[in-house]
Parts: structure tokens; sequence; C-alpha cells
């Protein structure tokens, strides 16, 4: 063996790390995709503090009415979006499946449906927008109606690769304890 200032042991040319140990592809995928599905938690809790902070600039009339309008319903329930992604945050540190799937299942009820009727309550607005140039919501001298339509299409975006990412998760952890299982 060689030592770190002397020569490389005699009878190697280097090429006999065939046979060292290596991390199995399941740790390996464990630990990107919680890094994955971390950054996406962190995008949907700004948007989140985003959403509360306007929600209470609305309500507390902290601003005029055309700086800030009302929110529109479906943001009181997506609100209980941060429920899923405490859940899987607290699904990683001993790769709990039980935490994970109720994240997974809360998910679909706090955050994709809350956005699904999001999209239908201001359809009739954005659809007004476009066809006559007319809108009666503002943020911040924007159409409120527009700004939110761009709020859902991200949040829909974080939320689909967040159950993606969860589910190739949840496959992950399943390999690992079916092996240990076996032995």
């Amino acid at each position: 063996m060689a030592s770190r200032a002397g020569p490389r042991a005699a009878g190697t040319d280097g090429s006999d790390f065939q046979h060292r140990e290596r991390v199995a592809m399941h740790y390996q995928m464990s630990v990107t995709l919680k890094y994955e599905i971390k950054k996406l938690i962190y995008v949907h809790l700004v948007t989140w503090l985003l959403l509360v902070a306007k929600m209470s600039v609305g309500h507390l009339r902290l601003l005029s009415h055309d700086q800030v309008a009302m929110p529109y319903q479906w943001e009181y329930p997506y609100l209980l979006s941060i429920v899923p992604s405490l859940l899987g945050l607290l699904s990683f540190p001993r790769n709990n499946i039980s935490y994970l799937v109720l994240s997974m299942i809360s998910m679909g009820l706090f955050s994709i449906a809350p956005l699904i009727y999001g999209s239908m309550e201001m359809f009739p607005a954005a659809q007004q927008l476009y066809r006559h140039g007319k809108t009666y919501r503002f943020l911040f001298g924007f159409s409120a109606v527009s700004v939110m339509y761009l709020v859902l299409v991200l949040a829909v975006q974080v939320h689909a690769w967040q159950l993606y990412y969860s589910k190739k998760l949840l496959d992950s952890w399943f390999t690992s304890t079916q092996e240990k299982k076996r032995k």
C-alpha cells in the first residue's frame, strides 16, 4: 500500500479500484431527491409568504384598495398548503415514509385543489380583461388577475415537481426497505 509521501504499491497501476465499496444507488438518489424537494419547498415558502403579505395588506387596509385588492376566495384554503411542505421536511431526517405519504396526499388537498379552484374563480375576470381590456382589481398598478395567474402557474409547477420528486423518493425508500427485509 502506498503512503502519502511514498511511491505507489508495487504490482499495481492504479486500475484496481473496481473492488472498492460504493454507496448504493438508492442512497445517492435519496440524497439528491431530498435536496431537490427542499429547494422546491423553499420556493413554495417564499411564494406562500408573499401571498400571506398580500392578503394581510388587503385585509388590514394598509394600502388603498386601488393598490392592493381584497384576496380571491381560493387564497384562503391555499394558506393551508404550508402543511404538506412541513410534513415533507419532517419526513427527511429519518426517511419517514408515513410523513412523506401524508405530505403527498395533503398536497393534493391543500395545494393542488385550491389552485384548480382559483383558476376557475379568476377565469371570468381574465376573460373580461383579455376581451375588453377592463379590470376592476389591481395589485400595485397591475391587473390583479394577471399577477395572480402568474403566481398560480408558478405554484402549479412547484407542486407538480414536488409531487414528482416525492414519488421518486418514496420509490427509493421502498427499494431500501425491501433490501433490508430480504437480508
